[in-house]
């Protein structure tokens, strides 16, 4: 009797935690599971929009593909720390006034980008200018001496070759399509440490920071400046290497910082591959950049310009003056005109309007947008070299070998002077004046005891000698002559 007992005592316990269990899960448990899934629902992983590409921050594809292709360029050159009169001859019989000095070599680096399989690589002009000697280190640690093609101030471009096939090289992307806020790579040789690899974003397009025509650097003729600018870290060494979006593709040449110090902080600047492609193209061909100019003096338009000129809107860019005989003249644009737009393409700064017109050779035709009077109209302009000319100039005729811009004598320094005839230096650039030691401004009055005076006069002169040259001439602010000599 008393195990019957016990034994219900425990059936009952056990039933009554199995209905309890049941209970639980019934009426508690099926409870809880909601509660639960809406406290968690507003905290998930954070995932990426339908919109965005991955591949966009992953620079390994682009490192692994433009490495290989950006190249340490080395130069030498010779310093000569003798003081001169800046008359050749006049330093020739009489000896260099002051301390003389034996010549100092010099070396300097930078970085290059091989844009073709068969060795033509384009740098910065500041890299080689003046090198008496270019190497070039590949990224395998092979050294080979380059040969320069051509090189031009005005973009500070340069194009240099090595006797190798088969190189791994850059293909051209497209400047035009880089936007702001874009990540780019800097690829080159910052304070030679080779092969070096930085990332950033395109901060701004079409910057003009004046850089060409600093450090006294005014024998530049018509520089043009329309700058990328990153904030990818950029250094010295960096100069003449590459800037590549992420599938690899080369949208710019790195060129320059803006920095107190000399080191990177914060902003680089490089030259845009719409620029490049054009230039490296004429150095190639022609061993010169085909210099096309539209022949105004522009402004960039701001809301006190809007107003002073009565425009509806502030865009384009201002024409101030407009150069007798230019392209611009014959094309019947007048100071006061604004340009909207080269070929369909608005341009809203002077840069913009500036890199445009760079990227065509004297004799191409556009069609430019103009508002005049707030009423726009299309006309077609044939754009001409800085004379006036539609022709091409070719590797080896005077202004190339002289590099210099000839032109008439402007009336008053006839007067003052009485001169019956002669010709003035308007702009120069690297050649055989500037290092002979001639300057912009200069009157030419003979060349080997010829009297010149025309333009033509130069050009026939020049080709007929063979040897040595001697320049007479006056600077506009002196009577005294001056003679210098250089070597065809």
């Amino acid at each position: 009797m008393k195990a019957r007992n016990i034994i219900s005592t425990v059936a009952i316990a056990i039933l009554g935690g199995v209905v309890a269990v049941f209970a639980y899960t019934r009426f508690f448990e099926s409870k809880k599971n909601p509660i639960s899934a809406e406290i968690q629902s507003p905290y998930r992983l954070t995932q990426l929009t339908n919109s965005f590409d991955s591949n966009r921050v992953d620079f390994t594809f682009a490192a692994e593909k433009t490495v290989h292709a950006v190249v340490h360029v080395k130069t030498k050159s010779t310093r000569d720390n003798n003081y001169s009169s800046g008359n050749p001859i006049y330093d020739y019989f009489f000896g260099n006034r002051g301390f003389e000095q034996s010549p100092q070599p010099v070396e300097g680096f930078g970085s290059g980008v091989i844009i073709s399989e068969d060795g033509y690589i384009v740098t910065n002009n500041h890299v080689i200018d003046n090198a008496n000697e270019i190497s070039v280190t590949l990224n395998d640690k092979r050294t080979f001496t380059a040969k320069l093609i051509g090189h031009d101030a005005n973009t500070d471009l340069a194009v240099i070759k090595i006797d190798v096939k088969a190189l791994p090289f850059i293909p051209y992307g497209n400047s035009d399509e880089l936007k702001v806020g874009e990540w780019v790579l800097a690829v080159g040789n910052p304070y030679n440490l080779t092969s070096t690899v930085t990332a950033g974003i395109v901060s701004a397009k079409a910057r003009n920071i004046g850089i060409m025509r600093n450090g006294g650097e005014q024998s530049k003729m018509y520089p043009i400046e329309s700058f990328i600018q990153t904030d990818a870290a950029v250094n010295p060494g960096n100069s003449g290497g590459a800037l590549v979006n992420t599938r690899g593709e080369l949208v710019g040449i790195n060129t320059a910082i803006a920095s107190p110090t000399g080191s990177y902080i914060g902003n680089a600047f490089a030259i845009p591959v719409s620029i490049v492609k054009k230039s490296v193209a004429d150095l190639v061909e022609f061993g010169v950049v085909q210099r096309a100019v539209l022949g105004v003096t522009i402004k960039d338009i701001d809301s006190e310009k809007a107003e002073e000129q009565k425009m509806d809107k502030i865009e384009g860019v201002y024409v101030e003056n407009v150069v007798e005989g230019s392209s611009a003249d014959l094309a019947g644009i007048k100071p006061g005109d604004v340009i909207l737009a080269i070929n369909g393409v608005n341009v809203n700064s002077t840069s913009e309007l500036q890199e445009h017109i760079g990227r065509f050779r004297p004799n191409d035709k556009i069609d430019i947008l103009l508002s005049k009077d707030n009423k726009k109209k299309q006309i077609s302009v044939t754009l001409r070299t800085m004379d006036g000319k539609t022709s091409l100039v070719k590797k080896g005729e005077v202004s190339v070998l002289l590099g210099a811009t000839l032109g008439e004598i402007p009336n008053d320094i006839k007067s003052k002077f009485n001169l019956k005839g002669g010709v003035q230096v308007k702009e120069i650039t690297t050649g055989k004046l500037k290092s002979a030691g001639i300057q912009k401004g200069f009157i030419i009055l003979q060349i080997n005891n010829k009297p010149v005076f025309s333009v033509e006069d130069v050009e026939k002169t020049i080709t007929s000698i063979d040897g040595g040259v001697y320049i007479e001439g006056i600077y506009p602010n002196s009577r005294t002559v001056y003679y210098y000599a250089f070597g065809k």
